[in-house]
């Protein structure tokens, strides 16, 4: 028998005495190094950040020192002190190469902290990374499955797209090893390499599923992550592993029905992260797949009914069953178990089960609403909950709930939570409430009670759409209403104004001013007393004030220093508008000396206002009551008419495209009326057209009443013009001198140029915006099919045009074309052309809206009108 065959190696023998002589020889040259345990207790002991960095740069210093010797036999111990130190966030990147000489050792314990400090300082983006690779691929090949261990969790924690690529066939050969370790542990590295490199997938896919067969728990739980991984990157993995669904609820229902097992008992529970993994898996297999749903019904069931929740264990499980059972195409009694295991969870003293249930029923209301309703008591008991992100869960979920059935009791609960909850809530909950009663108000009076009270309740938390959107709720609900309104309104503007809490409540203050301004006159009138002004409590508490009350009440808030100006520029049109609901010449009087205070006041805005309405008690008293007339009802805020909506818009130069963006939306959706913007308006229609031209602008803060301005509108951009040219023709004193002239006369269309000519076969013509010297006329002709070639003509009299653009819209069911122009510069006596290439398969009536924009002198000009009267046979 040979040296060999008893197991001696005399080469091994050998090369180990010479190890052992040499760190002698080491130990004896060399002072023994600080251990790690005592380099911890130093810097731990350290009392300032400076006398931790000395500990630290001295250790560092000596660790460079030892590195520089070729065989020093502390390098394992040097390297793990480099670690910890990097842990600590120090550099401890010159340790780099000493971690692949460790990784090159043929000891386990120097292997194990070279592989460690190479997952820790080593990344792709440094070149040492790239030595690695030939050390793994050796390790990957060793006889000792914790060697290959520990090169397959480096490999999975630092691989780059190169690396595996070279050594994913090596990792594919370990996941195939009958050691279970090895395999599990090929398995996990498989894992981050298909996340690393989506493409090595089809690699590992016939080893993946023998995975599944194996007893090893360990293995199964990393085969089905492994699985799991790949049908989440690819539908067509996907769709390959559907067929292991039977095998997944077999292993599945062994667990549950298995008994005691010491080796994967948790809590009573057997092998609890194997069931997690693996009903997340079943839960991928089943979505949108109604057979593969059918297949796992029976054992989501039991995993449901028979796992223990007293532990929290079970109660991890039974919430992956629920997510499991809300993805798939389960039965609807089986939906409604998931859901009554989450209302369980609302009642567990864990408040993470309780947070986790209502985050799960928020995600799943939609799909079983009348499920979750039956836990509505239990979630609004959640509004009181001490713990913030519950509060704010519980709060979404109580806002899905709500419906046309149950928005009395709904709204009242999450009313009395809206006035006790945090700053940071109520701006969401207030609107929310806002469109829930909108949405299923019962009433008329219910829906602004409703309203009233956020408006109490949330204070200066509400945002301003909220606001805008009661003054439109009220302006258009019925006289009654909004005397009811002015009523309950003056009520609240009263109590915050006699007990100083106005401040707190300013969008309130600005919806009561707005209110009682316009509806004054109901508010002190003897029919307010009809009016039943009792609550939800049986309370009434509503006196009717004087007209002198409601002016002193109004000077207290506009006196205040707290209010914002936004707020008192609301209170002092306000109290314009009582001028004219109030019948007293006191009561006039009165309010005529608040307003031209503010002809004063510090802040410009006011002034102006001030000023402005000061005029109204003078100069122009005449006008005051058609000025402050009571505003029509508001509309609510629409989508867009259809077909404007639809509009197709070309243009016809994109130079041209970003500048004019905003130009571009107007033409498409803009919807006031234009002036001689057809030859067939009519002078009685240019007159209403007029009072929405540009004149109006500086009345908008006398709530944008529609007055006659003296420039007709036919002429905007002559008007602009003038007012560049020309500053001092308008009086100084008053701002609102020359606005009420008679009209001038429009200017009368072209003669005999635009007349349409529309013989069989002719060309159809008319001339269709004609303002300043500055003519177009679009032409029409029939091309073959259901086409039209239509020709804009441009022609200036007067100025030379520059920058010329012009731009047109149709409605989106009709295709536009327009080809380049012609130019962009218009002389006198010059023209400028642009074609139209129009096809209307459905041979509807051609609608065409066109702008045209251009610069006079420096002076931009800009053109708009619509044309709808194309001849009917255009397209036929």
């Amino acid at each position: 028998m040979n040296g060999s065959e008893s197991g001696f190696n005399p080469a091994f023998n050998i090369a180990t005495i010479k190890q052992v002589v040499n760190e002698a020889i080491e130990r004896v040259r060399m002072p023994t190094p600080t251990r790690l345990r005592d380099l911890i207790r130093q810097i731990r002991a350290a009392r300032t950040a400076a006398e931790e960095r000395s500990v630290v740069n001295k250790e560092c210093a000596y660790i460079r020192s030892t590195f520089r010797e070729e065989d020093s036999v502390w390098r394992c111990r040097n390297i793990a002190k480099l670690l910890y130190i990097h842990m600590l966030g120090y550099p401890a990147h010159f340790g780099q190469l000493e971690c692949l000489k460790l990784i090159a050792s043929p000891r386990f314990t120097d292997k194990r902290v070279g592989y460690l400090g190479a997952m820790l300082l080593l990344d792709e983006r440094q070149d040492v990374h790239l030595l690695i690779t030939n050390c793994l691929k050796n390790d990957l090949n060793s006889n000792t499955q914790f060697v290959v261990g520990l090169a397959l969790c480096t490999l999975g924690a630092i691989a780059s797209p190169e690396m595996a690529r070279d050594l994913a066939s090596e990792v594919e050969r370990l996941i195939k090893s009958p050691n279970a370790y090895i395999k599990k542990k090929a398995a996990l590295c498989a894992f981050r390499i298909i996340r690393r490199v989506p493409d090595l997938m089809e690699m590992f896919l016939p080893a993946t599923r023998s995975l599944l067969t194996e007893k090893n728990h360990g293995v199964l739980i990393t085969g089905v992550t492994l699985i799991t991984e790949m049908c989440e990157n690819s539908p067509d993995t996907l769709n390959h592993f559907k067929k292991i669904v039977p095998n997944l609820v077999r292993i599945l229902k062994n667990l549950i029905l298995a008994g005691y097992s010491p080796e994967h008992d948790v809590s009573g529970v057997s092998d609890p992260f194997l069931q997690v993994k693996i009903l997340r898996l079943l839960r991928i297999l089943g979505k949108n797949d109604a057979e593969a749903s059918e297949a796992m019904n029976d054992i989501l069931a039991q995993v449901a009914t028979n796992t223990e929740t007293s532990k929290n264990v079970g109660n991890t499980i039974l919430y992956e069953t629920v997510l499991s059972i809300m993805d798939i195409k389960s039965e609807s009694s089986l939906r409604v178990l998931a859901v009554n295991i989450l209302g369980r969870f609302l009642l567990n003293n864990d408040k993470n089960i309780r947070y986790v249930a209502l985050n799960t029923l928020l995600r799943t209301v939609h799909v079983d609403t009348s499920a979750v309703q039956r836990h509505r008591t239990t979630i609004l008991e959640c509004l009181k909950d001490p713990d913030i992100s519950i509060r704010r869960r519980a709060m979404e979920l109580s806002f899905a709930l709500v419906n046309g059935q149950n928005i009395r009791g709904m709204m009242k609960e999450l009313l009395a939570f809206l006035e006790r909850s945090d700053a940071e809530f109520k701006a969401h909950c207030s609107s929310a409430v806002v469109l829930a009663a909108e949405r299923y108000a019962p009433s008329d009076k219910w829906h602004l009670d409703t309203l009233f009270k956020v408006l109490l309740k949330a204070g200066n938390y509400l945002r301003d759409d909220t606001v805008s959107s009661t003054i439109q709720i009220i302006s258009s609900a019925a006289t009654e209403r909004q005397a009811y309104g002015a009523m309950r309104l003056w009520t609240s503007l009263e109590q915050s104004a006699v007990s100083g809490l106005a401040t707190e409540k300013q969008p309130l203050i600005q919806v009561a001013a707005w209110t009682i301004g316009e509806y004054g006159d109901l508010l002190v009138s003897e029919a307010s007393s009809a009016i039943s002004m009792v609550d939800e409590d049986g309370v009434d508490d509503f006196v009717r004030p004087t007209e002198e009350y409601v002016i002193d009440i109004y000077q207290k808030l506009l006196w205040s220093t707290q209010l914002s100006i936004s707020t008192k520029e609301f209170l002092l049109l306000s109290l314009a508008k009582l001028s004219t609901r109030f019948t007293t010449q006191a009561s006039q009087e009165k309010i005529r000396v608040i307003i031209d205070t503010f002809g004063s006041h510090i802040h410009i805005e006011l002034q102006q206002r001030g000023v402005e309405l000061s005029q109204l008690f003078r100069q122009y008293g005449h006008l005051r009551p058609a000025l402050l007339e009571r505003m029509p009802a508001m509309e609510p805020v629409a989508a867009p008419h259809r077909d404007e909506q639809e509009l197709d818009l070309s243009d016809t130069s994109p130079d041209h495209t970003k500048p004019d963006q905003d130009a571009l939306l107007d033409l498409i959706n803009g919807s006031d009326s234009l002036t001689n913007g057809d030859v067939e308006h009519q002078p009685e229609q240019i007159a209403t057209t007029n009072n929405n031209t540009s004149s109006n602008d500086i009345l908008d803060l006398l709530s944008g009443l529609d007055l006659t301005p003296s420039v007709p509108a036919a002429a905007p951009a002559v008007l602009l013009a003038n007012n560049n040219v020309e500053p001092s023709a308008a009086p100084a004193a008053l701002l609102l001198d020359g606005l009420f002239a008679p009209p001038a006369t429009p200017q009368p269309p072209h003669p005999a140029d635009a007349n349409e000519r529309n013989a069989a076969g002719a060309e159809w013509e008319r001339a269709v915006l004609e303002r300043g010297g500055v003519r177009v006329c679009v032409s029409a002709r029939r091309a073959a099919g259901a086409a039209a070639t239509l020709t804009a003509r441009a022609t200036s009299q007067l100025h030379t045009l520059t920058d010329f653009l012009f731009q047109a819209a149709v409605p989106k069911k009709i295709q536009l074309d327009m080809m380049s122009p012609s130019g962009t510069t218009l002389s006198p006596q010059g023209e400028i052309t642009q074609v139209l290439k129009v096809t209307n398969p459905t041979k509807t009536p051609l609608r065409l809206r066109i702008r045209v924009s251009y610069n006079i002198d420096g002076t931009p000009v800009l053109e708009q009108t619509e044309i709808n009267n194309f001849p009917a046979d255009l397209f036929n």
